[in-house]
């Protein structure tokens, strides 16, 4: 290694930014909050409760609470945070002397995460894995490291407006087969039924027998689970393929990218640095939660007033990116107010830690919910009901918060976040603290 490359090491914690380790972690445990569901439940149970795990009582109290506050606002927030991460270790290279190499820094990170998301996936068993579209979409950030933030907020606007416009164009398709499915079955003889009816009949039917789970195929699914460790690698790995390309390409740029950038571009603007006035996040919290839970209400209300229809949750989706977004920038907003008090410190130390320890933290969440939930562990899966899991998940926080400060008192770095440094600067990093005696 030469002179150069060994000055441009991985931050140290005196450089870090306190408000957005405690945004990360707090997005981080988030994430589990959501994520919970695909651990424990069948694939379709995380949009529809009426799949599995329970739809009343507090089982659906829970669906409303996650709609209402959580659903893709952690999500959100932590795609901003992977693109102020980027922000932040290229700046600081660039300060100190790198040139091209910068780059080459960089992009060896960035595949390097794209070969964690493989083998999250399809090894630790995780189909809702994240690293893999941060490691693809990440290639695409590195040019707009100098980017002013109004562009910013434009090309994330841009992104965010064609995911809308390729949803409704979703949706109004899957009106067209419902309404072709309800024509064909006026006809007495299925063989005068013209082509393009039986087309979008057959669209239809697919469509509601993929999101309408089957109690078969959940029972079969279930018990796909409960097996042994390579059988529910070999059962997985259709879904894995099918998130990591299909829904990735379809999904991801309008989604994750679009919040990379909008990261950035809150950055740039001191918004997630802790560095404006109370004033203007109080303002940011009211007026994000005035708008987003707004909409948010109304798409629950919609998908009940409708008894969980397939259709209702594509029509919901129409106003999807408005609700997350706004209800993000409230969170956000009360984010920042309590890192500027100086309150409970025990907890925005701890939170900061687990930020610090986020890729560890969020592999761990993997690893222990695969012991909890599969054949390889307690085989739980899809025995719990919804409200159920959500003792899983204060357990893990409990110990995260606890066990990440505690770890960082002896070691620099969480053992992913070490690796992910050796593996980037083709050099093993230091790793543990020097305690003095």
């Amino acid at each position: 290694m030469n002179e150069t490359t060994n000055q441009l090491g991985p931050v140290t914690g005196a450089e870090r930014i306190k408000s957005l380790d405690v945004l990360r972690g707090v997005a981080l445990l988030g994430i589990l909050l959501m994520n919970i569901t695909g651990f424990g439940l069948v694939f379709w149970a995380y949009v529809d409760p009426t799949i599995q795990g329970g739809y009343e009582g507090y089982n659906l109290y829970v669906w409303v609470m996650n709609n209402m506050f959580f659903e893709g606002t952690m999500r959100a927030m932590f795609s901003m945070l992977f693109g102020v991460g980027m922000v932040l270790m290229t700046s600081r290279m660039i300060n100190k002397g790198g040139g091209l190499e910068v780059a080459d820094i960089y992009y060896r990170r960035t595949i390097w995460l794209l070969i964690f998301g493989v083998i999250h996936g399809y090894l630790i068993l995780w189909t809702g894995d994240i690293l893999f579209a941060y490691g693809l979409y990440g290639l695409f950030l590195f040019p707009f490291r100098d980017t002013s933030p109004r562009k910013l907020i434009v090309a994330a606007a841009t992104l965010t407006l064609i995911g809308v416009a390729l949803a409704s164009y979703s949706y109004s398709k899957d009106m067209k087969n419902q309404e072709q499915y309800i024509m064909a079955q006026s006809y007495e003889n299925a063989a005068d039924i013209p082509e393009d009816i039986k087309k979008g009949k057959e669209a239809w039917e697919a469509l509601v027998s993929e999101m309408k789970t089957s109690e078969e195929k959940v029972k079969k699914d279930t018990a796909s689970m409960h097996k042994g460790y390579f059988d529910i690698v070999l059962f997985l790995a259709p879904v894995n393929r099918f998130m990591q390309t299909t829904f990735n390409y379809d999904y991801n740029p309008w989604d994750i990218l679009a919040m990379m950038l909008l990261g950035i571009a809150l950055y740039k603007l001191r918004v997630i640095t802790a560095e404006l006035s109370y004033k203007s996040y109080l303002i940011m919290s009211i007026v994000g939660y005035g708008v987003g839970l707004s909409v948010n209400y109304y798409e629950t209300m919609l998908i009940l007033n409708d008894n969980f229809s397939v259709l209702s949750f594509h029509k919901a989706g129409l106003t999807y990116a408005i609700g997350r977004i706004a209800v993000s920038f409230g969170h956000i907003g009360l984010v920042m107010i309590f890192c500027k008090l100086n309150i409970i410190g025990f907890l925005r130390r701890s939170l900061a830690a687990v930020g610090r320890m986020a890729l560890t933290n969020y592999i761990m969440h993997s690893v222990i919910c695969a012991i909890i939930f599969t054949g390889i562990g307690f085989s739980l899966f899809g025995k719990l009901q919804r409200y159920e899991l959500y003792y899983v998940v204060v357990s893990i926080w409990i110990f995260q918060l606890i066990i990440s400060p505690i770890w960082l008192k002896y070691y620099r770095f969480g053992p992913l976040e070490w690796l992910w440094r050796s593996l980037t600067y083709k050099q093993i990093q230091p790793f543990k603290r020097q305690i003095p005696k």
